[in-house]
């Protein structure tokens, strides 16, 4: 009896010294143009390749719609700040994610996901992983289209060549708020809905740039032989050089850099931001080197 009484307060400082488990940092996922949140070899293939490697982990693959369909066709048709506020309360309402996440988007999801993190600091996202995302945008030609989606993406160059730039076309077409002309660029900063805002090119919001410093790492994943976004130095936030489209700048040599309106330059002097490189084509990659390079970031 004298033994298990010595033994009881032993374990409880045990207890209090080890501590609980840690517990395992939630996902979210954005798909791209064209996905949908749980397509079997696309953005569900994603999901249970992190359940399997890491296990206890709770993933959420963002839906835009009732159904899959609609979450495909919200990818190509419904206003990018309209979806962005959605998901900032599908992710307020989640109490499995009210003590902050992680967050990984597959090309336009990469930066839709960094309006969340600019716009909606709570929860908090933790860090940020953009695969293939243009932070800077696309421009020209359109050049490939995903999936079957092929007489979408026909009509979609068709109207962006129109005018991407007016008021209807902003307003119902998500490739056109993110559409960055670089031989437009007054139209671009005057008139896109999107992309110029969250870019702070019509002026400095506070907000957006302390909500986007508070991430503890910022990824930013380019396809080097990408040969959808146009330009590819996009997805690590460069550009072309304002005025003409052949020779691009990579993102400490542009102004949003230089100005640090969003704080990237403070971030990347403290070590947050991170800039990955990988073979092959948009979004084509090995789960060896998702394995490798990306679960990293999520454990």
């Amino acid at each position: 009896m004298a033994a298990l009484r010595t033994a009881v307060p032993v374990l409880a400082l045990l207890g209090l010294c080890l501590g609980p488990a840690a517990a395992v940092t939630p996902l979210v996922i954005w798909h791209g143009m064209g996905d949908s949140c749980c397509n079997p070899v696309s953005m569900g293939y994603i999901q249970k390749l992190v359940e399997k490697k890491i296990p206890g982990i709770y993933v959420l693959s963002l839906k835009i719609g009732s159904n899959l369909i609609q979450d495909m066709e919200n990818s190509f048709f419904m206003n990018v700040n309209e979806q962005v506020s959605e998901v900032c309360s599908q992710l307020a309402a989640d109490p499995r994610l009210k003590g902050g996440y992680n967050a990984m988007g597959f090309s336009q999801g990469g930066q839709f996901l960094r309006a969340v993190a600019q716009r909606c600091p709570a929860p908090p996202m933790l860090n940020l992983i953009s695969i293939g995302g243009q932070h800077q945008g696309r421009v020209y030609g359109f050049p490939r289209c995903p999936g079957e989606s092929s007489h979408i993406c026909d009509w979609i160059r068709k109207t962006l060549d129109l005018g991407a730039y007016t008021k209807a076309v902003q307003e119902h077409l998500v490739q056109a708020e993110y559409w960055h002309d670089p031989l437009k660029e007054e139209d671009y900063r005057k008139n896109s809905i999107f992309l110029a805002d969250i870019n702070q090119e019509r002026g400095i919001n506070e907000t957006y740039k302390k909500n986007l410093m508070a991430l503890r790492k910022f990824v930013m994943v380019k396809f080097l032989n990408d040969t959808m976004v146009d330009p590819p130095i996009s997805e690590w936030f460069g550009f072309y050089k304002s005025g003409q489209a052949k020779e691009t700048i990579p993102l400490k040599e542009t102004s949003l850099y230089k100005e640090d309106r969003l704080g990237l330059q403070e971030m990347d002097k403290a070590g947050k931001l991170v800039f990955l490189g990988v073979k092959g084509d948009h979004l084509h990659f090995s789960e060896e080197w998702f394995d490798s390079t990306i679960l990293p970031f999520l454990q």
